[in-house]
């Protein structure tokens, strides 16, 4: 045995005291390279700080708009579509990106009650304290449902996201990588001093053919109160100023009288518009009702042209192939339109353009509609006396008019039922 620099050698090396000291030093290096790794990677990244992806700082770029710029949301049920619209230097809001949305759960209509699994639809506000960066379903924010209007008819539930892992019972879910890209422009906008974010909750994109569409729906007087926050936002490019009073959502409404506030349940104080937002609200408003006039108007004279043709080529023989089952089809779709049940408190019998031709313009409690582009009907052909029956149908179940005068309190709200017609946003 030999000495080598004071340590002992022997035939089988180091001695096992000099190896042991040997090997912890080599395994403490190796832990801290482990560690340093994880921290260069999952520690010191963490999912709700990922910055916004490459294409999306590409396009915030290409529009002008501020990374820390506010934004807005808006989400269509029937589409599948939730849209980001971030504000560019000009003040004004334009879209950024749409994404597909992974999963949604119930149906078209607004969420009554705790446990009933549908998504929300109504106008939401999301602030930083809403924002959840360890959920359960990769990351997500609260829509802070139920607000105002929802309290206001006593409606229920927790928990309502917009969140990741493409599951949904009552929420809104994207994929994991979509929801990356929210999050983070979500934050990034309260980094730039947003206080917080809308969102709009539709069942559909509220076009006149869409409207038009869903026109016998239970939930379509719910749906018209909806249409004119939507209409605020794509007439002025900017997220309405929203509150609720009466029961009912206004839209940039300013009160006339100093000290006068919204409150859920209580009637609306007098009110006005915004001058040139009244403007153009009330020109898109009849624009969109003369247009859903005419879809309706087109569509019964179809129902009505195909029976015809049904009519005539039937015969007693053989009823199932001659023609008389089309006929049939279209009497049951007529009737169907005006017999729509609903639960209580919802419209219930959803008038054709014939059954409303000859009902007053104006209704007890309702404000005279604005008066449409259309011609008396003065005895002259079938078509003009369609034509006026379609329109006098739409201003009954679509009103709209001039919302730029200050509202008397005691009178209804433009678009909404009489004081003592049922509510259709009541909870069933």
């Amino acid at each position: 045995m030999t000495r080598v620099f004071g340590h002992r050698w022997g035939t089988s090396g180091w001695s096992t005291s000099c190896k042991s000291g040997i090997l912890s030093k080599l395994a403490m290096v190796a832990l801290v390279g482990v560690l340093a790794g994880c921290q260069a990677g999952e520690f010191a990244d963490p999912k709700h700080m990922r910055p916004v992806s490459a294409s999306l700082q590409r396009e915030i770029k290409a529009q002008d708009m501020e990374k820390t710029s506010p934004i807005f949301v808006r989400i269509f049920k029937e589409e599948s579509e939730l849209e980001i619209w971030k504000q560019k230097r000009s003040g004004k809001y334009a879209l950024l990106e749409t994404f597909d949305i992974c999963k949604w759960s119930g149906e078209l209509g607004p969420k009554f009650k705790e446990g009933d699994r549908q998504a929300p639809e109504g106008f939401y506000t999301v602030t930083p304290g809403l924002m959840n960066p360890n959920s359960s379903y990769y990351l997500s924010f609260n829509l802070g449902y139920p607000n105002a209007f929802d309290r206001a008819h006593d409606r229920t539930g927790s928990h309502l996201m917009v969140h990741g892992a493409c599951s949904s019972a009552g929420c809104y879910a994207m994929t994991d990588e979509q929801m990356a890209d929210i999050y983070a422009l979500a934050r990034d906008s309260f980094k730039g001093g947003q206080r917080d974010f809308q969102v709009q909750a539709f069942p559909f994109r509220m076009t006149p053919e869409n409207m038009a569409r869903h026109r016998d729906n239970k939930h379509f007087e719910f749906w018209q109160m909806l249409k004119k926050g939507y209409d605020h936002f794509e007439v002025a490019q900017v997220p309405p100023k929203i509150d609720v009073c009466d029961g009912q959502y206004v839209f940039n409404a300013q009160p006339t009288e100093p000290g006068a506030r919204f409150a859920p349940r209580a009637t609306c104080p007098q009110y006005e518009l915004p001058p040139g937002i009244a403007m153009a609200f009330n020109r898109k408003q009849q624009s969109d009702a003369e247009a859903m006039a005419k879809i309706i108007l087109a569509e019964e004279q179809r129902e009505r042209r195909n029976a015809a043709i049904a009519a005539f080529f039937g015969s007693d023989e053989d009823n199932s192939t001659n023609g008389t089952a089309p006929a049939a089809t279209a009497t049951r779709t007529a009737t169907a339109r005006q017999t729509t049940t609903a639960p209580t408190g919802e419209r219930q019998n959803a008038p054709t353009p014939t059954a409303v031709a000859s009902a007053p313009a104006e209704s007890a409690g309702q404000v005279e509609p604005l008066a449409l582009n259309a011609q008396p009907n003065t005895g002259g052909t079938e078509n003009e006396d369609e034509d006026s029956r379609a329109f006098g149908f739409f201003k009954r179940i679509f009103p709209f008019g001039s919302e730029d005068a200050p509202r008397q309190a005691n009178v209804a709200q433009i678009g909404t039922p009489a004081p003592d017609a049922p509510r259709p946003i009541a909870k069933p």
